[in-house]
């Protein structure tokens, strides 16, 4: 557990999306999870660096969301790569597929977190960021950082 903030537990994070994509929208989405997953996410043994959200057949869910193997499974297999569905409300579903058919729009996943007893996943609608969309955003970086010293040392 990373985090706690407002009654909710983070679990896994991904600190690359702020920088490579510009976030448009935000979403909050349910994970069909099984037992063993649930308890390996709550230990904190799930990855979601090359995770992204799919359509098929007019629902939702994400690839490449990694939870390892819980190690007190038992006799039960577990794939860690498999597709998890998402619950969401058949508005949000409808908005978002009509997002995602514009170009450049996708989905990708911000972090999981507890809510009460339920796995939730944040997730994005996002605009891939150019290069040197991401050049001004570490020149504006460092010149805050810069300031801030400047601040503290006075």
């Amino acid at each position: 557990m990373k985090e706690k903030k407002e009654g909710f537990k983070t679990f896994v994070r991904n600190k690359k999306a702020k920088f490579e994509y510009e976030i448009l929208d935000k979403f909050e989405a349910g994970i069909v999870l099984t037992g063993p997953e649930v308890k390996a996410v709550r230990a904190g043994k799930a990855s979601i660096a090359d995770a992204h959200v799919r359509i098929k057949n007019g629902e939702f869910y994400i690839r490449g969301l990694d939870i390892t193997k819980y190690e007190q499974i038992g006799y039960a297999e577990q794939d860690p790569l498999r597709d998890k569905k998402l619950l969401l409300h058949k508005h949000e579903i409808k908005k978002l597929t009509g997002k995602i058919a514009e170009k450049g729009l996708t989905l990708i996943p911000l972090s999981v977190y507890a809510k009460g007893s339920f796995i939730k996943l944040e997730m994005a609608l996002v605009r891939g960021k150019k290069l040197h969309d991401r050049r001004a955003d570490l020149k504006k970086k460092a010149e805050e950082r810069s300031m801030d010293r400047q601040y503290k040392i006075r």
